[in-house]
């Protein structure tokens, strides 16, 4: 019997799905298929595992969830372990499959494994029909090609709002998905434990529990949304790093696939016919935009994302200083903004874009640490890690990507003050900083050695001393940065 199959990727959802929509309408048997590739549970360049266990469990969350979608329609998820350009020719051989349907990717990584595909497909006459459905924006509704994409996101944002540029409305799900070849095993889900990771015990101080799949995506969208009516106020709480509700907190559904942009928006757009339509719902949609320009980005400039001169081939003599950078990861840096994300991300594999721009500045402008390492580190352990948006913020951050202005830095103690002004932020992640009152605790290393004895902290025993003088080492960083920048050659194109 001849069959079709269905290649999922980070698109790990049956409503707004092209793929497909376009393999059901063909009518034979369908093989949905995911392919845990051994790569992604490799090292990356600097030895983190490079899919860590929070990254790992939504994932396998998330085809829990895409396997029972599929049973309810009578079909079901094939799950192997291996290769895709090894799997899915077998699996095209024992089924007589005619056509392989998939997402476009614009990872190098996972342009690489689609090329080998298309290799090992060649022999068996078989085609590979991908199409585009990771961004808010379809590429044929831009008015320009992606050659000309524009090198700074508020130029990207006026061509694209002034033109009008429609969004398509989200695809429905198939009325009917075909069934798989008679015989086929769909084979197990494997555990954790099977993938070699094991994660932490739940840690209480977590506001926000994460669970992967299309059933939580948008059951978090009705929560957020209509039930608690927070989307009318994002603008205003969304850099918010306690409250569990003052961001949306979509970006992990985002970066799978469990929920496709054009769903959020088209919600936002019944929201706001619905309820308000203001600033807070029109900041919604801009945070995708900015999603849908760095994945714009990759796929314009490809390995230039990945080096550490960056997207503007600034040659920074980066340090890669293991001792310093393990303080960093450990949230032991004696910065106590700095501490409290970095050992939330260790403990629940989540910190909010304001962490991560304090935490990245940081790294890159006061310790003066290869950006790449931090980049890295992410990768391992954000549960919403998406190539794009992950080393496109850290090109940004290190001052090597898009709209690099100068010598561009956070200052921690100020960030601090504004976005944690009581402090509540810092005494839920560092508790042996709780007995500091009020403003003080922002800035712990001021203490006099009687105030640290009044408020039960010993800097260098129970919290660490900065490992860094804050002004001192952007002195410093920035003379390498001006340095490298006057080095530069001119960019062409």
């Amino acid at each position: 019997m001849i069959a079709n199959l269905l290649w999922f990727r980070t698109d790990l959802r049956l409503l707004d799905h092209q793929p497909l929509t376009a393999a059901c309408r063909q009518g034979s048997p369908l093989i949905p298929l995911y392919c845990l590739d051994p790569r992604q549970w490799g090292q990356t360049a600097f030895g983190f595992p490079k899919t860590g266990p929070f990254r790992s469990r939504f994932l396998l969350e998330s085809l829990a969830d895409l396997r029972q979608a599929l049973q309810k329609q009578g079909s079901d998820l094939v799950i192997r372990w291996g290769y895709p350009e090894e799997v899915i020719p077998i699996l095209a051989k024992q089924w007589q499959v005619k056509a392989v349907y998939a997402h476009e990717e614009v990872g190098t990584e996972e342009e690489t494994v689609t090329q080998a595909l298309k290799q090992a497909l060649q022999p068996l006459g078989l085609p590979l029909y991908t199409d585009w459905g990771h961004t808010l924006y379809h590429p044929e509704d831009l008015l320009f090609p992606l050659s000309r994409l524009p090198e700074v996101f508020t130029q990207f944002r006026k061509q694209v709002e002034e033109s009008n540029t429609p969004v398509r409305d989200p695809l429905p799900m198939p009325e009917r998905i075909p069934p798989l070849p008679q015989g086929l095993d769909p084979g197990p889900l494997p555990t954790l434990r099977e993938l070699g990771l094991s994660l932490p015990p739940q840690d209480a101080r977590a506001r926000f529990v994460y669970v992967g799949g299309s059933t939580a995506a948008h059951a978090r969208i009705r929560s957020y949304f209509w039930e608690q009516d927070r989307l009318r106020v994002y603008k205003e709480t969304r850099n918010g790093m306690l409250d569990a509700n003052d961001a949306s907190r979509l970006s992990p559904w985002l970066a799978l696939g469990c929920i496709s942009a054009r769903t959020v928006y088209a919600e936002v757009k019944r929201y706001e016919a619905e309820r308000v339509r203001n600033e807070s719902t029109y900041w919604l949609v801009f945070e995708l935009l900015w999603r849908d320009y760095f994945r714009w980005i990759l796929a314009k400039h490809g390995r230039k994302l990945f080096r550490a001169s960056g997207l503007q081939g600034i040659r920074i003599p980066w340090q890669q200083d293991w001792p310093r950078f393990q303080t960093w990861c450990r949230g032991e840096t004696g910065y106590p903004l700095v501490d409290a994300n970095m050992r939330e991300l260790a403990a629940t594999g989540f910190m909010s874009n304001r962490g991560r721009q304090n935490v990245a500045s940081f790294l890159t402008k006061n310790l003066g640490i290869d950006w790449r390492m931090g980049a890295e580190w992410f990768e391992s352990l954000l549960i919403d890690y998406d190539v794009a948006s992950n080393y496109g913020n850290w090109n940004y951050s290190a001052g090597v990507g898009n709209d690099a202005r100068g010598f561009r830095y956070f200052n921690i103690p100020k960030q601090s003050r504004d976005y944690d002004p009581k402090g509540e932020y810092l005494r839920h992640w560092l508790p042996e900083l709780a007995g500091i009152p009020g403003d003080k605790i922002h800035e712990p290393y001021r203490l006099t050695t009687a105030e640290q004895k009044q408020f039960g902290v010993q800097l260098g025993l129970t919290y660490p001393r900065p490992v860094v003088d804050l002004e001192k080492s952007l002195q410093a960083n920035r003379r390498a940065y001006e340095a490298a920048l006057a080095r530069r050659q001119p960019r062409r194109g």
